[in-house]
């Protein structure tokens, strides 16, 4: 069994088609169906139902691709430490990240890291909450930027960072925008803008809400952080979103009122895998953060 073999097989049973998984391995396609049959040989089995060009895989298939793909994981993952350790100040960083750290949280500290270590690389990967979580958990990524920090989540450690305040953005002619700060039982009669269902950041606002003795009457939704600044900014509605999201620029004809009663925050840190170990360049990283925010409260 070749690892040849194995990386043709994965990549037709990714695309169930033998030519674009040729095209896209950039061999010829009878070198991917001879690949592919000498593995079925060798295993004695056969990994796929062929309807010409066409396959799909068999149930062994789907579990060999199961294991293959654990497989191969391992194999890059040991290629990469080896590589890393010769000289892991030119390595790669693969992190994954929410959309509300994707405006300033990240880019600030990998802007920061990039300067002490201008060769390192990063790969990233934006995610909703919970899909961050499992990211991890399977191996796709060994570092996750989060907030909250999930502190007693199975298969992944929470690793805080720093927490930082909820503040309430309003139209600039909010009846309520000259306050010095807000009470979040103050804005129980205004139409909300929240992020989508589902959404872990929508369900804490929701929360504080529910605390405080309301509901909030959802008007608009919004698909990223960005997009709450802006129908806040067109005057549809108000949200309470992260400091640090408006911590260098305010959208236009919107202010923003602390809150105060009750203050709201959220932790921010790095999840990392129970299981494995971080990569030489992920942990030069990950101890660049801790150093990086030590003692800073947002």
């Amino acid at each position: 069994m070749e690892l040849r073999q194995l990386t043709y097989f994965i990549e037709v049973a990714k695309r169930e088609h033998m030519t674009e998984a040729a095209e896209a391995l950039h061999v010829a396609q009878s070198a991917v169906s001879r690949q592919i049959s000498n593995l079925e040989g060798e295993l004695g089995v056969d990994l796929f139902i062929r309807h010409g060009r066409r396959v799909r895989l068999t149930p062994i298939g789907k579990l060999f691709l199961e294991h293959i793909t654990e497989a191969m994981k391992m194999i890059q993952n040991a290629t990469q430490q080896v590589n890393e350790h010769l000289d892991p100040e030119r390595g790669t960083v693969r992190i994954a990240f929410p959309i509300s750290m994707a405006a300033y949280t990240l880019p600030k500290a990998i802007s920061a890291f990039r300067l002490l270590y201008p060769q390192a690389k990063f790969q990233l990967k934006q995610g909703t909450y919970y899909n961050l979580i499992d990211h991890v958990i399977d191996g796709n990524y060994n570092m996750a930027l989060l907030g909250p920090v999930p502190m007693n989540e199975d298969y992944v450690t929470g690793h805080i960072l720093f927490s930082e305040k909820l503040i309430a953005l309003l139209p600039i002619d909010h009846p309520l925008a000259n306050e010095p700060v807000l009470k979040i039982q103050q804005l129980r009669d205004d139409p909300f803008i929240l992020l989508p269902k589902g959404m872990y950041f929508r369900d804490m606002v929701i929360n504080a809400c529910l605390e405080e003795g309301f509901m909030p009457n959802v008007s608009f939704e919004g698909d990223d952080v960005d997009a709450l600044k802006g129908l806040v900014s067109a005057g549809l509605g108000i949200t309470l979103i992260p400091e640090m999201t408006v911590i260098e620029n305010i959208p236009r004809s919107t202010v923003k009122v602390p809150i105060a009663d009750p203050e709201v925050t959220r932790t921010v840190g790095i999840i990392t895998p129970s299981d494995r170990k971080l990569l030489p360049t992920e942990k030069l990283f990950f101890d660049f953060l801790v150093e990086f925010y030590k003692g800073k409260f947002y």
